[in-house]
C-alpha cells in the first residue's frame, strides 16, 4: 500500500536513502483516479524497494508549491533525497515502471 505523505512527514520519507516515488493526486481529477489503482499495484510490488506514496495536493500546499506541481496526476521521482525524474498526465503503468526500474 502506498504511503500518504503531507507538509508534515515528506522530508523524512525523501531524505531516508531509499529511492521515494510521489504520486500528487486529487479526489477530484478524473485521471488521478485511473491511475491510482497502478500507483497501489507497484507500491505492493516493489515494497522494500522503493518508497512509493500519494500525497493529496488539498491536503500538501506547501509540498507542491516547494516542487512546482502545477497539474495533476504528476508523479515525481526522488534517489537520495534529490528529484531525479517525473510524468505528468494520465500515463501507461510501463512508463512508471520504467521510471521506478532506473532508481534502483
Amino acid at each position: 500500500m502506498a504511503l500518504n505523505i503531507d507538509d508534515n512527514n515528506a522530508h523524512s520519507i525523501i531524505d531516508s536513502g531509499e529511492p521515494v516515488v510521489i504520486d500528487f493526486w486529487a479526489e477530484w481529477c478524473g485521471p488521478c483516479r485511473t491511475i491510482s489503482p497502478i500507483i497501489e499495484q507497484l507500491a505492493t510490488e516493489y515494497e522494500g524497494k522503493v518508497t512509493i506514496a500519494k500525497c493529496d495536493v488539498t491536503e500538501a500546499t506547501d509540498l507542491c508549491n516547494e516542487f512546482g506541481i502545477i497539474s495533476i496526476p504528476t508523479i515525481l521521482f526522488f534517489k537520495d533525497g534529490k528529484k531525479v525524474d517525473s510524468l505528468s498526465g494520465g500515463v501507461q503503468r510501463a512508463k512508471i515502471e520504467e521510471k521506478i526500474n532506473a532508481l534502483l
